[in-house]
């Protein structure tokens, strides 16, 4: 009977491990709409041979159409090029195939720069052929690879197999941000390298990636050690020293450096534990200056320390991470929404201005008085309010927001066209006859994203033809005026061709332009907006339905 009664209970507990790894199983595989992100995708071995890519065109034909071969240690996903679409430029058309093939190969000229001159380092200078590294990344030696971290998924994301997995193997072995001795950003530490790493997680499923995610957020974290616990600006890793920038408004925290850690410290509080949801709840609490957010913050007090509102520097990303984190939690963060509506209310109504010429545009607010002027960072705007137009429930809202997002879509298109060069300056402004220009001084383009960023939500929500145009062309005058022998670097003067160069090859470019445009003339399914949110540097984090990696499309043998 005993016997019987064992037999009894073991099946039992046979069935109860089969129904719990079948659950399991069932969990760990896509959803429907995680297949429909790589609708037009296939997995396709990748040939390693760099010898091929002398003949690039052909060699990305036959890669795109399922190419494989020996020795081949990844799968990736990569488009079936179809060619699509069409844009035109100079009355001629270009397919959308031919487009990506275009912006691929600068990434290449971008990658294969720094490879030579900087590998290991930060940034590279293409026209000194020498490595660069700005303070905000810890100084020189740091080792941190920024370029690398910052171009991983934007290789991944374009099939670039060869220089994903060096960069990966790389990483793997030589990242250690504990052992950096000068003081880094935490802002950008936050959305580079953090969101950086979190992304190749997400997009790869290799948990070596949450190692270094871990690492990187548990070294941030001593940024939050202050009497409010909203982090200063700016912290050595090695002795945990933190401070604010003696700029900022009288050694304050800014509004777009802290206001923008959710997305990245959200995600990876899913899989390590961590959270910096007191900073949300503190904003939420302090009292605004007639619904606006002052550009600065005192870590000691908790108060604004000035009356300074932009949608540029100092403001734009924290914003952005309200909106983007509603999105984030699949609608389920209602108070990110709550607290993004109502400022976005105040700024509609306070600071979008209609210039004599008919451009509409975001201005600045200092002290009740309104700068009239706009940045070449406020043009993320664009993406932003094309986002929240998606999500409002009310018919004539989304109307009235799209077109508000169409119009200073325009308006930075203005300030691109009206240059010698075809590219936006840094500010410009709406005080004189002359708009959408910039002022001595202010008039560089360090290869910024926001404006491409711009077109490319505006072209995946609206499906008008004119967006991708924009964004080619912008990518054909990066290429005219911007590339060099050892890589891309910033324009000193944009209405002036011949007025220099700044010798500087953002990381950014990699991570945000040259991705932006890419997946401009890419299917919509490619790294959906239905499946993922963009942090501010551009790196894809999934939309949290499921508390493990949407895909897993890297596999090492």
């Amino acid at each position: 009977m005993n016997t019987i009664r064992i037999n009894r209970r073991a099946v039992v507990l046979a069935l109860l491990c089969l129904v719990g790894i079948a659950f399991f199983v069932l969990s760990m595989m896509p959803s429907s709409s995680e297949e429909n992100m790589h609708s037009l995708g296939q997995k396709i071995l990748l040939a390693r041979d760099i010898n091929a890519r002398t003949n690039f065109p052909q060699q990305e034909h036959n890669l795109e159409k399922g190419y494989s071969a020996e020795n081949t240690s990844v799968e990736m996903v990569l488009l079936h090029d179809d060619d699509g679409g069409k844009v035109t430029s100079n009355d001629s058309a270009i397919s959308d195939g031919e487009s990506r093939r275009f912006i691929r190969r600068m990434m290449l000229h971008a990658w294969n720069g720094y490879k030579k001159y900087a590998w290991g380092e930060n940034e590279v200078q293409p026209i000194a052929k020498k490595a660069y590294s700005q303070g905000i990344f810890g100084g020189a030696g740091s080792g941190l690879a920024a370029t690398m971290v910052d171009g991983l998924d934007t290789l991944f994301i374009m099939g670039l197999t060869d220089e994903y997995i060096e960069a990966r193997n790389y990483l793997k072995k030589n990242f250690d941000i504990t052992h950096v001795s000068g003081s880094l950003s935490v802002f950008e530490t936050n959305i580079r390298f953090l969101g950086g790493m979190l992304s190749a997680y997400a997009l790869t499923g290799e948990h070596f990636y949450i190692d270094k995610a871990k690492s990187i957020g548990d070294v941030l974290l001593k940024a939050f050690n202050t009497q409010t616990g909203i982090p200063k600006s700016s912290l050595n890793p090695s002795s945990g020293q933190i401070s604010n920038y003696g700029w900022a408004n009288g050694g304050s925290s800014i509004l777009a450096e802290f206001g923008s850690l959710h997305l990245e410290f959200t995600y990876l509080s899913v899989i390590t534990g961590n959270t910096v949801q007191a900073i949300r709840d503190h904003l939420d609490r302090i009292e605004k200056i007639g619904g606006l957010y002052p550009n600065y913050l005192s870590a000691d007090s908790g108060t604004w320390t000035g009356t300074h509102v932009s949608l540029g520097a100092m403001g734009d990303s924290f914003y952005e991470y309200l909106i983007k984190s509603y999105i984030q939690s699949n609608k389920n963060d209602t108070q990110a929404w709550r607290m993004y509506t109502e400022t976005i209310d105040a700024i509609e109504k306070q600071m979008v201005r209609k210039s004599k010429g008919g451009l509409t545009y975001v201005a600045e607010w200092r002290n009740g008085i309104l700068e009239h002027k706009m940045g070449h960072l406020a043009c993320f705007c664009v993406g932003m309010f094309a986002l929240q137009s998606r999500l409002e429930s009310d018919p004539e809202k989304a109307k009235r927001i799209m077109n508000l997002a169409e119009e200073i879509g325009n308006t930075c298109h203005e300030s691109y066209v009206r240059s010698e060069t075809g590219l936006g300056p840094e500010m410009f402004y709406f005080t004189s006859d002359d708009e959408a220009k910039a002022i001595v001084g202010e008039h560089g383009y360090i290869l910024r994203p926001e404006v491409i960023e711009g077109w490319f939500y505006l072209w995946r929500l609206t499906g008008k033809p004119i967006y991708k145009e924009w964004v080619w062309a912008a990518i054909q005058a990066i290429e005219k005026y911007c590339k060099k022998e050892g890589g891309y670097a910033g324009l000193v003067n944009v209405y002036d061709a011949s007025g220099g160069s700044d010798d500087v090859q953002q990381s950014f470019f990699l991570a945000e332009t040259l991705k932006y445009a890419y997946l401009t003339f890419t299917d919509a399914s490619i790294v959906s907006l239905d499946d993922w949110v963009f942090n501010t540097e551009a790196h894809p984090l999934p939309i949290l339905r499921k508390l493990h990696p949407i895909r897993h499309l890297v596999k090492q043998t």
